[in-house]
Formats: C-alpha cells, sequence, structure tokens
C-alpha cells in the first residue's frame, strides 16, 4: 500500500501559529483531502454523512442528487479526514451531465486519496468498469492511492458480500479493498482510517467543530431539493433545480423568538414536471416545505418560514445560459 511522507501542498496546511491554536499536533497528525468516486446512487452521500457523523450532504434513492462537491469534515485525534462527496460519473446526455464528469475529473486531480464505492447489493457493471478504466487512466498520469469501498454491505449476506469483494479485486488494482455500511456503521471508522492512513503529514487544515465548509445557502437549497425529490417519478430528479432568492430576518420580533424568511426558487423545464412538483391544490409542495423547513431549521439553529415558488425554465440542462444563471 502506497504512504506520503511529505506534504506536497505546505501551502494549505497552515502557519505554525495555526497549528499551536489546534491543539498542538504531533509530527504523525495527518491531515488532507479525500473524494468519494462511484457510479450514480452508489451510497457516496449517505457513506459521507456517516463519516462527518453528521448531514452534511443530500441523499435519496434517485441517482444523480449530487450537484456540487460537498466538503464534509471528519476528525479524530490522529488525522483530519476532508471529504469531496462528487456527483456519480456517468454518461452524460445533456450538457448538465457533461460538466458534472468534469468536475469530478477536475477534482479527482486535485485530492490526496479516492475511494471508489462499489455497492454490494448491485452486481459490478459497465458504469464501475468506465470509472475504473478513468482511475486507472488518472493513475498512469498522476499517482493517486484508491481504496474500494464495498458499500451497503447490511443489504446482502456473507456468501453475496464476499463474491462481491472479490468481483472489486477482478476490477482493477487497489491499494486497499473494505466493506462498510453507512446505514448500519459498520466499518465506518476503518474506511475513515483506511482513507486517513494515505493522506500527507500535516496539522489540521479545519479547526475543530468544523463539519463543512459549504455556504448556508447552498446547504438550504440541497435540502430544498433533497424534499422534492422524496416520492417523485423518475424523469423529474434531473430536471430540479433550486436557488434561495433571499434570506431576511422577520422585523419585529422579539429577540427571544427570531425568524428567518427564506424565499426559494424550484425550477423545473416543463409545465407538467411543475404540477408534479405543486400537486392537487398545492399539497405536495406543502409537504415539500414542512420537510425541508424541518432540515433547515436543524441547520440554522432557528425558525424560519420557508416561502416556495415553483418555476418554468424549459430545457435549463441544455441551455448554457440558463445553467450559468442556476450555478452550474
Amino acid at each position: 500500500m502506497a504512504t506520503q511522507d511529505a506534504d506536497p501542498k505546505a501551502g494549505k496546511a497552515g502557519t505554525a501559529d495555526t497549528q499551536l491554536s489546534q491543539g498542538g499536533r504531533s509530527d504523525d497528525y495527518r491531515a488532507g483531502f479525500a473524494c468519494l468516486v462511484g457510479r450514480p446512487n452508489a451510497g457516496k452521500s449517505t457513506l459521507t454523512n456517516a463519516l462527518v457523523g453528521q448531514k452534511v450532504a443530500i441523499t435519496s434513492s434517485k441517482p444523480q442528487t449530487t450537484r456540487h462537491t460537498i466538503r464534509g469534515v471528519a476528525t479524530t485525534p490522529t488525522a483530519q479526514v476532508i471529504l469531496v462527496d462528487t456527483p456519480g460519473l456517468h454518461k452524460p446526455r445533456t450538457l448538465l451531465g457533461q460538466r458534472l464528469n468534469d468536475l469530478v475529473r477536475e477534482t479527482l486531480l486535485e485530492v490526496d486519496v479516492i475511494g471508489f464505492c462499489l455497492p454490494a447489493d448491485q452486481r459490478i457493471g459497465p458504469g464501475d468498469t468506465f470509472i475504473a478504466n478513468e482511475l486507472k487512466e488518472l493513475r498512469s498520469m498522476r499517482r493517486r492511492p484508491v481504496a474500494a469501498i464495498a458499500t451497503k454491505a447490511d443489504a446482502v449476506d456473507r456468501e453475496r458480500l464476499a463474491e462481491h469483494l472479490m468481483a472489486i479485486d477482478r476490477l482493477g488494482e487497489w491499494d486497499a479493498i473494505i466493506p462498510c455500511s453507512a446505514v448500519s456503521g459498520s466499518q465506518v471508522e476503518e474506511v475513515r482510517d483506511v482513507l486517513a492512513s494515505f493522506l500527507p503529514r500535516s496539522p489540521q487544515l479545519y479547526p475543530d467543530g468544523v463539519l463543512t465548509d459549504e455556504p448556508e445557502m447552498v446547504m438550504i437549497a440541497e435540502l430544498v431539493r433533497e424534499a422534492a425529490l422524496e416520492g417523485v417519478r423518475d424523469e423529474l430528479p434531473h430536471s430540479l433545480a433550486v436557488v434561495v432568492e433571499e434570506m431576511v430576518p422577520r422585523e419585529d420580533r422579539p429577540e427571544d423568538s427570531p425568524l428567518l424568511d427564506v424565499r426559494v426558487n424550484v425550477f423545473v423545464e416543463r409545465p407538467s414536471q411543475k404540477a408534479i412538483v405543486i400537486g392537487r391544490g398545492g399539497s405536495r409542495l406543502r409537504e415539500v416545505g414542512t420537510n425541508a423547513r424541518k432540515g433547515i431549521e436543524a441547520l440554522l439553529g432557528q425558525k424560519v418560514y420557508l416561502d416556495l415558488h415553483v418555476k418554468v425554465a424549459k430545457d435549463w440542462q441544455r441551455d448554457p445560459k440558463q445553467l450559468q444563471r442556476l450555478g452550474f
């Protein structure tokens, strides 16, 4: 297994003052960036949340949920693993899909270690082979340790898991192979320790207590999109985009009972999709708002009035100008 003894990114490690302010970690302390890759719906976001110990990435049974690289920070007495959760690599059908793939490839070139997630409840398929070949090409250009992670191990019996691990071994050359279940918590700490073992020696890059560096507005938009994705038909998830228009404290509220007005636009590509999101008599949109508001209030630690509006942005996934306007 490859190890890295020196930090090639001295500039990001911080100053001596930073090291002292973060508890004077020993010279053996490791810190750096780990990227989780895999085909859509491979369990990357769920594993990110389990490793961090708190929800920092939205999850859904629908593929292609993740559209941004979400950083989660897992800090232990011996290492700090900064997790970069990427969109799933896939054969793109739209300009959005191509941009998401480009985002993944750019991220892979910048991290210290890669975790390749392969769900145990699904056979190794063309999508996994595609990613394995991409990683092989990457390693030929720039050496990066890759740990193959058999996610969703709780969903299969021991015999099936053993078959899956052997199939992973045949798929490519890996620096480590490890099964885990983010749902049950089995082997999650071991996955974190394996990833940490490939990081450079470095002081902490983030202070204790920091779990993510995502802006609040991005997190709020993601929570709304997660709520909107629940229970919808397969064609809708790809067509949903969410933008937080404004966050304003409500005036004339008591100091001990503040209220934040949050205005959010949910964009779809066709009027028929707008009808799906709103539901009969607005019932579905109210449900989306209720579920999203709970997550937003937990994130912000205060009461929120969530004002949702559903709008049509025709074929936005294929329109460069609209993609830019929506943050892609």
